[in-house]
């Protein structure tokens, strides 16, 4: 009779684990990157009432064994990880991940890995999640350039952070030059743009196209700037460019030197090209009839600039954007994955650690090794469905009731038996 007392017993503690766990998932249906959990149970010993009988030929036939059971235990509990919803919010420093990695973030020497990508900046403008752990990834060298192959630490995307300048190198020409044939008054086209110092001071220069003199499918080429401590115009360089009569293409496409700048802050001898893209491309100067459409394309040079924006791309890269207009790499989020993901425990604030059954993490960096991608702007919602928690919260109360009537019935038997002494 008592057995029966102790099987129940041992089900209502393990529908008592069921009811929790179900309470917890529902209470987390809202909790960003939280994972679904479930308690699996298995049967205790049991105790051998008959062992089995094996049949004898020709005088009588075998029998199994009885025995009878001592209930149920909390034999594990399983977390869920398949992928949430991804809900878009166009904050910076959000990010959800779409695979099987986890964030990796320290705190006070310990480590954690978390789906949570509810992320944020501190007073530093170090990355962090929402306890103030930091977010581990890979920063820029000195040259700007992330190596992922070394270890990880914290990132930072300091605000207001200047980008340094850098002078012109290249000036690149494009458009059109109307056909020139060498007969009456050569035409004068100009283009105009702004080159960069070393300092991030604007250059203005100006390029002027003439028709060669009597000269065909020929311009000559004069670069110019304003000096400017005198005011006065200054030469950059000179040349002659000529067409193809047939093609309209340019013979030659060699770069024409710039030398000079007097008054700005270049080194002494500091040349700037000229370029023409090569003839045939679509970018290169032409020589078709119709009106001009000469112009500079592109220069490579920009003044400093502050960090006015950025963004995590889906491999992790953290792009600031300056009011430069320029782009650069800030820093590049790392993501984990482990062997046995099961094995990790959770520690709360969506948070988890390694134990010796989930083992090491694996470390890099997104879209490689199976670790998934990431959405910047955006977050994962809990993978809670709440159609069937509450259906397995109707199972564990029935199941919490019959073992409740189990012990209620075993009671009363016993008052019988009692009362019959």
């Amino acid at each position: 009779m008592t057995r029966s007392l102790s099987a129940a017993i041992s089900g209502i503690d393990a529908s008592q684990a069921m009811l929790d766990n179900i309470g917890n998932n529902i209470a987390n249906v809202n909790t960003t990157g939280y994972q679904d959990t479930t308690v699996q149970f298995s049967d205790l010993l049991y105790q051998q009432v008959s062992s089995a009988g094996a049949p004898q030929t020709g005088s009588t036939g075998g029998v199994n064994p009885i025995f009878v059971g001592t209930g149920v235990r909390v034999s594990g509990s399983a977390v869920s990880f398949t992928q949430g919803t991804n809900v878009q919010t166009g904050s910076p420093t959000d990010v959800a991940i779409q695979g099987n990695g986890f964030l990796i973030a320290n705190q006070n020497g310990q480590t954690y890995y978390t789906r949570a990508g509810n992320l944020k900046l501190d007073g530093n403008g170090q990355l962090v999640t929402q306890t103030g752990a930091l977010v581990q990834g890979w920063s820029p060298n000195g040259s700007g350039v992330i190596t992922t192959t070394g270890p990880t630490g914290p990132l930072s995307i300091p605000q207001g952070q200047a980008a340094n300048p850098q002078a012109t190198a290249n000036i690149t020409m494009g458009g059109n030059l109307p056909v020139w044939n060498g007969v009456g008054t050569p035409p004068s086209l100009t283009a105009t743009t702004t080159a960069y110092d070393a300092l991030g001071n604007q250059i203005p220069i100006t390029i002027t196209y003439t028709g060669t003199a009597s000269t065909a499918n020929s311009w000559d080429v004069a670069v110019t700037t304003k000096n400017p401590t005198s005011g006065g115009t200054e030469s950059l360089g000179t040349g002659t460019i000529t067409f193809n009569a047939t093609s309209g293409q340019m013979n030659s496409t060699t770069p024409l030197p710039l030398t000079g700048f007097t008054g700005y802050n270049l080194a002494s001898g500091y040349t700037m090209n000229l370029d023409y893209p090569a003839a045939g491309t679509p970018a290169a100067v032409t020589q078709f009839s119709g009106s001009s459409t000469v112009a500079v394309s592109s220069q490579d040079g920009y003044s400093s600039g502050s960090l006015q924006n950025f963004t995590i791309g889906s491999d992790g890269t953290i792009s600031g954007t300056y009011s430069n207009g320029r782009t650069q790499s800030l820093g590049q989020v790392a993501l984990a994955i482990f062997s046995n993901p099961q094995g990790l425990t959770k520690v709360g604030n969506l948070d988890y650690q390694t134990t010796l059954n989930s083992g090491t993490p694996q470390i890099g960096t997104a879209g490689t090794g199976g670790r998934g991608q990431l959405l910047g702007g955006s977050l994962e919602s809990s993978n809670v469905d709440l159609g069937t928690e509450l259906t397995n919260l109707i199972v564990a109360q029935n199941a919490y009731q019959a073992d409740t009537k189990v012990v209620s019935t075993s009671s009363t038997v016993l008052q019988a038996l009692v009362q019959m002494a």
